[in-house]
């Protein structure tokens, strides 16, 4: 019988740098460590941490399996940018994979799933269950869910899980598998066929905007 396939899921949309690594349906090794900053410098040594701790190198891998978001830019970009540069060096397909996805992975039901975003907001999508509502994500304060889930009876998980439950009348209930694990879950779920190639997720613009300082004055 063949061996399971080995995937590599990594993600830095938010203030972490997290990387597991699963054979099949099993989670071999995982690794998840909070930081503000630095994960562009973190990143490739915790990946090489990763697969030395099981055992197997770059070349084992069957896919690799990426956070897209939505985040934080810088982080997201980096992830991004990591998992295009090593599939094609390794010649394996790389599953982009969004933060809704991650967080609703193994989730039985829909759900109403939830991520930090900036200024105490958060962004939500319905995910989970057999066959998911379809709905946009949607940016909003927490304590002013939109008219369409309030009363839903949707369980709430991610952020703000118990006020946003009070609001649909169901349940806050816990993710099922941690960030990078289930990046990878759903890559190995995905990876057949035609993946487009992983591009970030966002929700808004960037906040970057011209500097307001007047530029000096160049003297021939």
């Amino acid at each position: 019988m063949p061996p399971e396939p080995l995937i590599l899921g990594f993600d830095t949309s938010a203030a972490h740098c997290a990387a597991a690594l699963v054979s099949g349906e099993c989670i071999l090794v995982a690794r998840h460590e909070a930081m503000l900053r630095g994960q562009a410098e973190r990143l490739f040594p915790m990946l090489e941490e990763v697969l030395a701790e099981a055992g197997v190198g770059w070349g084992d891998l069957a896919a690799l399996g990426v956070g897209t978001g939505p985040g934080n830019f810088t982080g997201v970009r980096v992830a991004v940018s990591a998992a295009r540069g090593l599939a094609l060096a390794l010649q394996v397909p790389a599953v982009g994979v969004t933060g809704f996805e991650a967080l609703g992975h193994g989730i039985k039901a829909p759900a109403l799933a939830s991520l930090p975003g900036l200024r105490g907001q958060v962004a939500l999508q319905v995910v989970g269950g057999a066959a998911p509502i379809a709905c946009a994500p949607v940016v909003c304060d927490p304590g002013d869910l939109p008219a369409i889930w309030r009363g839903s009876r949707l369980d709430a998980i991610g952020a703000e899980a118990a006020l946003l439950a009070g609001q649909t009348g169901g349940r806050a209930i816990d993710r099922v598998v941690s960030a990078a694990p289930a990046i990878a879950l759903v890559a190995l779920a995905r990876r057949s066929g035609a993946v487009a190639r992983p591009a970030p997720f966002y929700l808004r613009a960037a906040d970057a905007a011209p500097s307001a300082d007047r530029p000096p004055v160049i003297l021939d």
